[in-house]
């Protein structure tokens, strides 16, 4: 048996790595901008929050360990195929082509921040979709190798600029500008809507679980640590925008670090945080187009979308998922191109869709506890359902107060209710018909399990079942 590698830094790397993007940065200036350092007591609480989902995560990876669908096939044995197929083609494949598109925003609003070139921002963003999205169709993951390194110097140019900034050490001008901004604690709670983006995406670690020793242990201390870094490192943060940066300067940037780096060391800081910034858009839109082609391959292969999502080309890529996700891509950077308003609302709706697969996760681990009582599994959730609940009520409060103007929370809601009607009367027929499944009727655990193999697929087509 070959001996599992990784260990506790591994995961907590991961998670660090993959949760981290510029976007992130985003959030992050326009809550603090909005009500000042206490948007730090909203970033804990959020944290806080997302703790209790990575929890409920690694009970079911505990329980069906090593299937590569994730919250998918959790989905599937407990609420069946139509919330699964809302909650992956929704939370996860629109929510990241969502955010990719404002990740690939904010990298043209800051190339064109730079390079003073007499060219419309969005041929940046246009350049770098092509460039990402011929290297995928010839299977050549650029960044592969560099991703980890992406990710430290991007971290470690936050904590240190940070730091700086926190202890007034900057070349820049200090700022005199009341410490809070709030009126009231209603205003620092409703922004963890916000601050929930900070924190999303590090349960995409849990796939490494099976090259990971005791992962019993480090699988969901990994991912914890990886949170509670992240939280440390926005912190210091949100101190060093309050000395150097004004709140509502803050608040209206579409590239906030872009702003902080040049108020704190002048243009040195501006390129240097544009230089690391840069990377990371680009090894995000990589990593991107690449994870979500293969996950759309893999719900074609479980006859979930249409079969052409699986069609590859010589070099076993699905270039079908890659052409139309790089083009979704571009289609949501150029809707948010330079106008932070645009990037905070996509960023708010796309925070709803994640939110609605947590709430799915919460509600999967309280199902299966129901279901298999007796099931044995390397990890549980102490204090039984009362921390899958807390998961529950705390996101459900996340969704209803998405924004403090009520304008843009119903915009936001109708926008996101519009998309899951679609993809639920998609869902409906597709299963119905297509699938020849039951809508609402959960898979046996062992059957999802199995479809994780291929020859699963090849018997049920063979067999007339699709």
């Amino acid at each position: 048996m070959e001996e599992k590698k990784l260990g506790l830094r591994s995961v907590v790397s991961t998670s660090v790595g993959l949760v981290i993007a510029t976007s992130c940065l985003v959030s992050l200036g326009q809550g603090a901008g909005e009500i000042g350092i206490v948007f730090i007591g909203a970033m804990i609480v959020a944290c806080l929050l997302n703790l209790t989902t990575i929890a409920s995560l690694s009970e079911l990876n505990a329980l069906m360990p090593n299937i590569t669908g994730g919250l998918a096939q959790y989905t599937l044995a407990c609420m069946g195929p139509l919330p699964t197929i809302i909650s992956m083609v929704g939370g996860y494949l629109l929510c990241n082509i969502l955010s990719s598109g404002v990740e690939a925003s904010i990298f043209a609003y800051a190339m064109s921040s730079v390079i003073p070139l007499p060219i419309p921002s969005i041929v940046y963003t246009a350049v770098m979709m092509v460039f990402i999205m011929v290297a995928n169709l010839y299977g050549v993951d650029m960044f592969a190798k560099v991703q980890d390194l992406v990710a430290v110097l991007l971290v470690g140019s936050m904590v240190v600029m940070g730091l700086i900034g926190a202890f007034k050490l900057g070349t820049g001008t200090v700022v005199e500008q009341p410490a809070v901004m709030a009126s009231s604690p209603g205003e620092v709670i409703s922004m963890t809507a916000t601050a929930f983006w900070l924190f999303i995406g590090a349960e995409f670690a849990i796939p490494i679980s099976k090259d990971v020793k005791n992962a019993k242990r480090n699988v969901p201390l990994g991912m914890s640590l990886g949170l509670l870094i992240i939280l440390v490192m926005q912190i210091i943060m949100v101190l060093g925008f309050y000395h150097y940066t004004p709140w509502a300067d803050l608040m209206n940037s579409a590239a906030p670090h872009m702003l902080y780096g040049e108020a704190l060391l002048g243009n040195t800081g501006k390129i240097w945080m544009t230089f690391v910034a840069a990377l990371a858009v680009v090894s995000t839109q990589n990593s991107g187009v690449n994870g979500l082609a293969h996950i759309g391959e893999g719900m074609a292969k479980m006859n979930m979308l249409p079969q052409i999502f699986a069609k590859t080309n010589k070099r076993g890529c699905p270039y079908v998922g890659v052409i139309l996700i790089s083009v979704s891509m571009f289609l949501f950077a150029y809707i948010s191109d330079g106008s932070s308003n645009m990037i905070e609302f996509l960023i708010l709706v796309g925070s709803v869709f994640w939110m609605i697969t947590y709430i799915f996760a919460h509600i999967d681990v309280l199902i299966l506890r129901r279901k298999m009582p007796k099931a044995p599994r390397s990890f549980k959730i102490p204090l039984g359902p009362i921390i899958p609940l807390i998961g529950i009520l705390g996101t459900s409060y996340m969704i209803f107060y998405i924004s403090n103007d009520m304008h843009e929370r119903l915009m936001i809601w109708a926008v996101t209710g519009v998309s899951i009607l679609a993809l639920g009367i998609y869902a409906y027929f597709w299963t119905k018909f297509k699938m020849k499944m039951p809508v609402w009727k959960s898979v046996p655990i062992e059957k999802v399990m199995a479809m994780d193999d291929s020859r699963y697929y090849a018997l049920r087509r063979k067999t007339g079942i699709w």
